[in-house]
């Protein structure tokens, strides 16, 4: 399955719902992103058969290998490209919207040569 953006957003909010330590749930996700619950099962579904999230028997998402692999990679980007945007004088708001779209589409080159330079 390619991994859309969407996608890509969902397994970043698992990430970053997953980070406080307690157990994920679709209801968190749909919570934390303010999308719908059908949107939100929907998405799930997806993921799941993609190979990106188990979901136990509790109801409860994790990422698996390749889930977390994405996920953190989409992460890393977001974080440090609002970092350097931050550092160029760009607000912390608008920093975050403008890195949220660029992590999507930036390529490996790109960001590994943004990363060098940022030193961040």
């Amino acid at each position: 399955m390619a991994l859309q953006e969407s996608g890509q957003m969902y397994l970043e909010s698992i990430f970053v719902l997953s980070k406080t330590g307690k157990p994920v749930r679709s209801i968190d996700v749909s919570e934390y992103m303010g999308f719908s619950k059908p949107s939100v099962s929907r998405a799930i579904g997806l993921l799941k058969s993609g190979g990106y999230i188990t979901v136990n028997k509790e109801g409860h998402l994790q990422l698996t290998e390749e889930g977390l692999r994405v996920a953190e990679n989409i992460y890393e980007k977001h974080t440090l490209l609002t970092k350097f945007l931050v550092h160029l004088g760009v607000s912390e708001e608008t920093a975050s919207e403008d890195a949220c779209k660029m992590e999507h589409i930036i390529s490996d080159e790109s960001f590994a040569a943004i990363k060098k330079h940022a030193g961040l």
